[in-house]
């Protein structure tokens, strides 16, 4: 057996860089500079997802980061069927996620409160939607939407309050998104509001999930190490 150990320095610098890359894809949408945003927006998930791996994540956290960015870069293009390809791939992120959470968190009986509430949500946005979808997204949309309610719910439900506010804020965002394609009103800069309430969205449910005492390594692993066997 053999092990990688990445020291909290490391840890630290991945979690700057990611930091920076955000920073740097939110300061472009806010400015219009498409081509920081194409630039910074592809990094941003990879360099999350070996932050959260240098902490030693669970395999299918990464994976679900992973599933991010290939949505991520899928979106930068406008063309209908790349949008249906990122939207698989996200919904490919939250099977990963409800996994994870079904496998390693503990209900909790005051926020399981709160599943009435994601169900009520999930029909009232869908319902509103629905007649202003384009036909061919409408049953995507519908199924995507109860995965990401869904996984959101369980979030809060099993990992408590941090993975639950990164499970609202994904849904903001992709709310944000789906009323975008609806052609409602949006605010000032919306791809801004979407980026940033993704990304932290994201942050808030890896940073949740390693807070859960089952996901965290065994105690002969050292802080930011990742174990890995060989033959």
């Amino acid at each position: 057996m053999r092990s990688l150990r990445i020291s909290e320095s490391g840890c630290r610098v991945l979690l700057a860089a990611f930091a920076l890359a955000a920073a740097l894809d939110l300061a472009s949408l806010a400015v219009g500079f498409h081509g920081g945003h194409v630039f910074a927006k592809p990094l941003l998930m990879p360099l999350l997802a070996a932050w959260a791996a240098a902490r030693g994540a669970p395999r299918v956290l990464v994976a679900a980061l992973l599933c991010g960015w290939g949505g991520d870069v899928l979106l930068l293009s406008d063309a209908d069927p790349a949008f249906l390809a990122g939207m698989t791939c996200f919904a490919a992120g939250h099977v990963c996620y409800l996994a994870l959470f079904t496998r390693n968190g503990t209900p909790r009986v005051r926020t399981a409160l709160l599943a009435p509430g994601y169900l009520v949500a999930l029909v009232t946005t869908v319902t509103l939607l629905w007649p202003a979808l384009p036909a061919d997204l409408r049953i995507p949309v519908a199924g995507y939407s109860t995965l990401l309610v869904a996984m959101a719910c369980t979030a809060a439900i099993r990992l408590g309050p941090v993975a639950g506010a990164g499970g609202a804020l994904f849904l903001l965002s992709d709310t944000l998104i789906a009323t975008g394609v609806a052609d409602w009103p949006q605010p000032p800069r919306p791809d801004l509001w979407i980026m940033l309430t993704y990304i932290a969205a994201q942050f808030l449910l890896a940073t949740g999930t390693l807070r859960a005492p089952e996901a965290r390594p065994g105690p002969m692993a050292t802080y930011g190490e990742v174990r890995s066997t060989t033959p």
